[in-house]
Parts: C-alpha cells; structure tokens; sequence
C-alpha cells in the first residue's frame, strides 16, 4: 500500500498489482514454452509486452536464440540475443516498419527442421508495419488517427487493418512457412481469439474489402483513393501460398489478472464479485452502468453484499469529439464520479493493464467522493469535462491520476469499484 495515499486508494492500488502480478511474462511465458525443435529456434514478436516476453524466454530456453521483438517506445527490456527494438503505438511509424522488416528477414531464414518462436501481446497492431503495395505510412496512420477517434471496436479496427497488411491476418506464419510456427499469446482482446490479438500475424484470416469499407463508413470515416485489397499468400514474393500450420497458445488473459485482484480482496476481507472479463462500450456509458450497479450493491445487496469489490476487464471505446486530454479508463473513472456526485462509501480504480491509458503518461484513474469534493472545490464541472473528453485534465487537477510508467505486459482494462457503505 502506499504510504501517503488513503486506505481506499491504497487497497485498489494493491489489487491492481496483484492483476497484474498474474500477468506477468515472467510468470505466465516459462510454463508455455514449446520442445526445442531439431533446428534453430528463431524468436520474433510484437506488443507491448513482447520484449518482457522475450526476455523471459531467454531465462528458460535450453539452447541457442537469434531473432528480433518490437515494442513500443519506453516498453524495452534487455535482452541478450534476441533484437530489442522500439515503435511507435498507437499509430505506426518508420521504426515499425524498419522493425517489421527484420522481423521479416529472421523468420526468411527458417526451414523445416527450425522453429520460429512468435510472442504476440496487445500493441502489435500498430507495431507490425508493412503495408500492401499501392498503400505508403502515410495512409496507414491517417487511417489509424481517424479509426482511433471514431469509436469503433477493436474487432472492426482490426477488420480494416488486415486489409492494409502484409503481416496481419496469417502473413507473418505465410513468410516463416516451412518452418514450425508456435505463437505464444497475452492476450488484450475480448474473448481471447488469437486472430485479434495484434491482428493476428499467424492467425490466417481474410478480411473482406466489403466489411472494411463498411465500418469506415458506419463510422463516417471517408472512404481511401487506395484499395482496401487484403493479401493472399501469392500476391507478395516471398509468402507461402499454402496454409501454415500454427499451434497458438494463450498465456495470459484479463480473466487470470481479474481473479489474481479478487484473491487479493479477499485476503484484505472484502468479498469480490467478477463482473467479466469482456466488458465492451462507449467508456462512459460503462461507467454509468458500473455506478448504477454499485448502488444497487449498497442499496440492495445485489448482486453483492457490502463490503464488496465489483471487478471487470475488457476494452471501451471512446468517440472523441472534444478536444480534452485522456483515455478510456481515465473517462470512465469520471464518467462515474460524474453519477454519483460524491456518494460516500463507493471508491472506483480504472486502469490500463499497459501501463498507458490513451495519450498517458497516466495508467488511469481513482474515483471517490473524496477526489468528487476536491473537484468541487477546485471549480471543476466534472459534465463539462467529460463533454470535451478531458479527463486527464480533470484527474490532474485533484492528484486523481494513477502513473505506474509501462508495465511491460497487456491484458487490456481493469476496473474495481470498492463498495464500502452507503450514502
């Protein structure tokens, strides 16, 4: 617990670090390490957790490495002999693409007898970067910017995404063929498909140019001068045309850092309900919803009894149409303060797993009638904040903000939402 902080901030934050314990590459990669194949075992992978990941195989491998990871920029860890290198999240950048090709050229050297080792966690979207031809870096990240703004879920982002890539939807287990490919996955994604987590490098999906075009749309995106053309395995030189055999496995989910964080409330004597782990929506109308139902536990005593902790995971959205500062999570946290107006006895936590929640540097945010009457007394209309999407703004003023710096791994949001008494 921290010091200077209260006894609510102080728990949630603890149950936090218990999620996230969980999740951590150090923990949860080790116990899914494949054989050691006849050959040479190449590692390649992408995310914000994937030099962490890295770096945990090399602690455990029982032979010889080579290969490249990519991260985002502040998320690298030391490695010995697996490349390291730093991106750019949420919109790609050169050094993605300069990234994905070396990923490109390590997995080229495979063959049958090898094994190419691929770790994938949430970021790898934007940090795998290479796009089909016809389409430059330029029209990738104008189309992220616009998709990032829009609303739209991960799932149709990344619909649209697999329509632009050389490496999403299978490409990357097309180019590794002939060789075994294991892909190893944190996952970051409702449900926990492994063709959505990063946009699925080895996960061979077609995205249909019909469904891109119509989520740009749904979401009032102008349509591109480009094609929306997904690849094939024999439109590109150097990809197999065949479909590779993948084996995925999942690692780590939103649901292991949601029962790590309830075990932890137990152990303090608050009994947790797990809400889910695929929680999905506008953030701010999650937050409402989140802070009816913690009412309804003081009021009520359903769907938990008091003292209780109301934990869930998954991924909001947020459709930008202020021009405020902050992320999910962080608007959530005021979405809720914002209904409940102070209520005594209800302490919310909303963070990202990554340690970044939407243009950081803050992980999330703390909510309770505490920070609600700082807010108060410092002149803030929490309506008109959340209006002009400007929770960080909000969070900064009352010391609201939750900052752990990069995490280093990625299960998407968690919320805990202590209900301690009425109001």
């Amino acid at each position: 617990m921290t010091g200077n902080k209260s006894a609510p901030r102080g728990l949630l934050e603890r149950w936090f670090q218990a999620a996230l314990k969980a999740v951590d590459p150090a923990v949860c990669v080790p116990p899914a390490l494949p054989e050691p194949p006849p050959g040479r075992t190449v590692v390649v992978g992408a995310g914000k957790a994937a030099a962490r990941m890295a770096a945990a195989v090399e602690r455990h491998w029982p032979g010889p490495l080579s290969g490249v990871v990519v991260t985002a920029y502040g998320h690298g860890e030391p490695c010995r002999t697996i490349g390291v290198r730093e991106a750019g999240h949420p919109v790609p950048d050169a050094a993605g693409v300069a990234a994905t090709r070396e990923i490109l050229a390590a997995v080229d050297t495979a063959g049958p007898d090898d094994l190419v080792l691929v770790l994938l966690s949430g970021g790898g979207s934007s940090l795998l970067v290479s796009p089909v031809p016809g389409v430059t870096l330029e029209d990738k990240q104008a189309l992220h910017r616009a998709l990032l703004r829009s609303g739209a879920a991960i799932s149709e982002i990344n619909t649209v995404r697999r329509c632009l890539s050389q490496v999403k939807g299978g490409g990357l287990a097309r180019r590794a063929a002939p060789a075994r490919v294991v892909t190893l996955v944190l996952s970051d994604v409702p449900g926990d498909d492994p063709s959505v987590v990063a946009s699925g490098p080895t996960a061979v999906v077609s995205s249909a140019a019909e469904d891109a075009a119509a989520i740009l749309q749904r979401y009032r995106i102008p349509l591109p001068d480009y094609p929306l053309k997904p690849l094939h395995g024999n439109d590109s030189e150097g990809y197999s045309a065949s479909t590779p055999a993948v084996e995925h496995r999942i690692v780590a989910t939103a649901w292991d850092a949601l029962e790590a964080a309830a075990c932890a409330a137990r152990e303090d004597g608050v009994e947790p309900l797990i809400l889910g782990d695929a929680l999905e929506g506008e953030a701010r109308e999650v937050g409402r919803a989140l802070a009816g139902i913690a009412l309804s536990c003081r009021r009520h005593g359903a769907p938990a009894r008091t003292p209780c902790v109301l934990l869930s995971g998954g991924e909001t959205t947020v459709t930008v149409r202020g021009r405020g500062h902050g992320g999910r999570n962080s608007e959530l946290a005021l979405a809720m303060g914002v209904a409940l107006r102070g209520c005594e006895g209800i302490y919310v936590l909303a963070a990202d797993t990554d340690g970044i929640d939407g243009d950081g540097p803050h992980a999330g945010a703390f909510m309770g009638p505490e920070i609600w009457r700082a807010g108060v007394a410092a002149g803030l209309d929490g309506t008109a904040r959340l209006a002009d999407n400007d929770s960080r703004g909000y969070f900064e003023a009352v010391d609201g903000l939750l900052v752990t710096g990069p995490t280093r791994t990625n299960v998407n949001d968690f919320r805990a939402v202590w209900v301690v008494s009425g109001c």
